[in-house]
Order: structure tokens, then sequence, then C-alpha cells
């Protein structure tokens, strides 16, 4: 096989949206060290939004990027909160998976914090080939051609291969 065909993952991205509540900031930000022993970032709004009380530089939410081993050492714990089952609804047509995980203590290896209380994130798992980097190159920078993209297909065949993963119906209701 062609070594710039082969998927592999590029990132995988935690994020906790918190709206205005400063306590709950704190308490995701303090979940996602305790899953990960990394500290994430604080995203900040850059739009005024009179309606949601929102202004610009007002910290709403928290996210960490996880890359290489770290990354590929996490990911089969969140699956697992998931029982290893997803929709396929959960995949872009660029490849990409995103889900939910409601509840932080179905995670392997995470025990309930009572200063946290019941709290839920969001996972984005961004999946590329080898190449990809020719479209974020700051001099000379290109497209990727189309048959060089991921298609949605493929990335469920690779997660299916690598992280054991099973399809439910997308009309069924997430447990």
């Amino acid at each position: 096989m062609n070594l710039m065909r082969k998927i592999k993952i590029e990132k995988v991205t935690l994020n906790i949206g918190a709206g205005k509540d400063q306590t709950v900031l704190k308490k995701g930000e303090k979940l996602i060290q305790n899953i990960t022993g990394i500290k994430p970032v604080t995203t900040k709004t850059n739009k005024r939004i009179p309606t949601w009380s929102l202004r610009p530089g007002l910290p709403i939410g928290v996210k960490l990027t996880l890359r290489g081993t770290k990354a590929l050492e996490l990911l089969p714990k969140l699956l697992s909160s998931k029982s290893n089952v997803l929709k396929e609804t959960n995949f872009d047509n660029a490849g990409n998976l995103s889900f939910g995980i409601p509840e932080y203590v179905d995670i392997d290896g995470v025990k309930y914090d009572p200063e946290i209380g019941i709290m839920g994130l969001q996972v984005c798992v961004t999946i590329e080939r080898s190449g990809y980097r020719v479209k974020k190159k700051k001099l000379r920078n290109s497209f990727v051609g189309k048959a060089h993209k991921v298609t949605k297909d493929e990335s469920i065949d690779f997660m299916k291969k690598n992280f054991k993963i099973e399809m439910a119906k997308d009309d069924e209701e997430d447990d």
C-alpha cells in the first residue's frame, strides 16, 4: 500500500462549553485536567451578542487538543464510554468524527469528583492522510486533491478496523 494513502488520527480535541457561567467554566477546566493531566485553554468570545449577554473577550469554554501518542492513548478510553458504538451521523463528509459524552464518569479510569459534579464534554477526532500539510503551510500552500481526501466510508472502515467500533442505526436512541 502507498504510504501517502494511509489514514491516521491527526488530533483529538476535548471541548466543554460553559456559556457565561464561570463556575461551570472552572469545573470544566478541572474535568479536562483530571482526564488528561494537561491544563486546557480557555476559549473567549470574538463577537458581541447582546441577546446572550456576550461581549468580546468573555471566557465561554475550555478546550484541549491532543496529538500523537497521547491522542492515541486517550481515544480508546473515550470510545469505551460510548460502548464502542457510534452512529453514522457522528462522521462528517470529510471523514472527521465527533461525539458527546454525557457523563464523564463513563470514561475508563476517571472517578467521580464531588467538586465537579456530573458534567459532559464533546470529543472531536480529526482524521487525515499524510500530505494534508500542503494546505496549512505559510509559503506555497496548496489544496488537497479530491482523490486524496478521506471520505466518510473510509473513516468508518478505519475506526472499525483500528478501534473496534460498531455502527448503530441512526434512529436508535443514545443511552
